[in-house]
């Protein structure tokens, strides 16, 4: 069942539920009202018929309540009038018989001066009454127009009231659910358009602060990192694709070359170097490669340890400068706290060798080996470590590809590299929960910040 005509059902069974006790209750509260006024109407007229036919009283006296009784008192269906002398009679057997009253319609007249009996649709209304001639036990009989007509047309006027009630709340109820459901099947023919060919579509939002609103602007965030994802991972294949074919392309053509005709020693082994520096080039973008993919792991398979990062950054400098003696990298330990193990993380060391290596050998590379200043210190929580260069920086239109794998900023042209080590430093970085920062002006220099957390037992 559709979630639209569960709604309609909630709606239309409570009003229902209430719209049929309602009625009950004023059909009911109505027969109730009715009985009663024809039991003191009974009463009324067994009193008359009393004064009528009991009370020695002089004759104008009883043609005028005759005369007042004809003008006031419609005929009643059945109506009838019963006399018993209650002096003369020791049992009222036959008179219930007569009747077909109970004894004890009788035994209540007797007892509390009145009694009421009702037989299908005829009423009877007993009254002790005491006239001149004795006392009487004056019984009033009809049958109720009222149950008979107003009754059942009540009846039915509430059953057809209860029924286009229905129709109509049927009507409406659909309606209002076609209507409230209607962004909802806005949303799910988008969401149905929406594939891998066409992740730019989004939903349309509003300016109403709703729950659809709320969701479709969830659901174009969801979008929204998907699609970068998407992107990410197309030109990484793409690049991928591009950076290992060159060197591909360059060793099987310069092989092609050569073997084209008879060479000299010379120009074998001049081919033969060229095609060992691709090789190597390739070797290289492969390993890289792997190593980008291996650090999207969860990290699980890596052994961390407690790690002191003043005497990490002091391994890397000495590293970087042995491999480039040109490197000029000054560690700022002003910043340190009393308490070393405010500097401790735990981490896997050969990885934040490695990540802190590529940020300081790119400032290194890309200020042409002016002086990196590397800055440590520790915060409540984390340990930080800011590593600022005056390079060449990077275009601000391009800040936010530097984590694409490949991607190489258009200003390093000039410049050996594979763009592969900013997105695996920020890989290392997030298996140890830290976080990058790059801040970055052309011409001006560029500034990384790396946070740590904390090493706690």
């Amino acid at each position: 069942m559709k979630t639209q005509t569960k709604i309609t059902l909630l709606f239309l069974i409570p009003f229902l539920i209430v719209l049929s006790l309602f009625s009950g209750f004023v059909y009911y509260s109505f027969l109730n009202y009715s009985h009663n006024d024809f039991f003191r109407l009974l009463e009324i007229r067994a009193i008359t018929a009393g004064k009528i036919e009991l009370d020695n009283n002089p004759t104008a006296n009883i043609k005028e309540i005759k005369e007042l009784r004809d003008q006031f008192f419609e005929k009643l269906p059945q109506e009838k009038d019963y006399f018993f002398p209650l002096d003369k009679i020791e049992t009222y057997q036959d008179e219930s018989e007569l009747l077909n009253l109970p004894m004890i319609f009788f035994d209540d007249v007797i007892k509390n001066g009145k009694s009421q009996y009702q037989k299908n649709n005829t009423f009877y209304k007993g009254i002790l009454y005491n006239s001149k001639k004795g006392r009487y036990i004056v019984v009033a009989s009809a049958e109720n127009y009222y149950e008979l007509h107003h009754s059942a047309y009540l009846k039915r006027t509430l059953f057809l009231s209860i029924l286009a009630a229905f129709v109509i709340s049927a009507i409406t109820s659909l309606y209002f659910s076609k209507y409230i459901f209607k962004p909802l099947r806005k949303i799910t023919e988008k969401v149905n358009q929406i594939s891998s060919e066409n992740l730019h579509l989004r939903l349309d939002e509003t300016n109403k602060n709703d729950e659809l609103n709320e969701l479709a602007k969830t659901f174009n965030t969801m979008l929204d990192r998907i699609e970068t994802s998407f992107e990410t991972q197309n030109n990484f294949i793409s690049n991928a694709s591009h950076e290992l074919r060159t060197p591909l392309t360059a060793i099987i053509g310069e092989a092609d070359v050569i073997l084209s005709k008879e060479r000299t020693q010379e120009d074998y082994q001049e081919a033969i170097k060229i095609m060992l520096v691709e090789a190597e080039k390739l070797e290289g973008k492969t390993r890289a490669l792997l190593f980008l993919a291996q650090t999207g792991f969860n990290g699980k398979t890596q052994k961390f340890d407690k790690i002191r990062i003043d005497q990490l950054l002091m391994d890397v400098k000495e590293t970087l400068e042995r491999i480039n003696q040109k490197n000029k990298i000054h560690l700022d330990m002003s910043l340190l706290p009393e308490n070393s193990d405010m500097i401790k993380v735990n981490g896997n060391e050969q990885l934040l060798h490695l990540a802190f290596s590529n940020i300081i050998n790119n400032g290194c590379k890309y200020s042409d080996n002016q002086t990196v200043n590397v800055a440590l210190g520790a915060s409540n929580n984390s340990v930080f470590v800011v590593i600022k260069d005056v390079g060449i920086g990077i275009p601000e239109s391009e800040l936010k590809f530097i984590y694409d794998p490949f991607f190489r900023a258009s200003n390093t042209k000039n410049y050996e590299g594979y763009g592969i080590g900013l997105p695996l430093t920020r890989n290392i970085i997030r298996m140890h929960r830290g976080e990058i920062d790059v801040k970055s002006i052309q011409n001006q220099g560029t500034t990384v910040q790396i946070n740590i957390p904390m090493y706690k037992i």
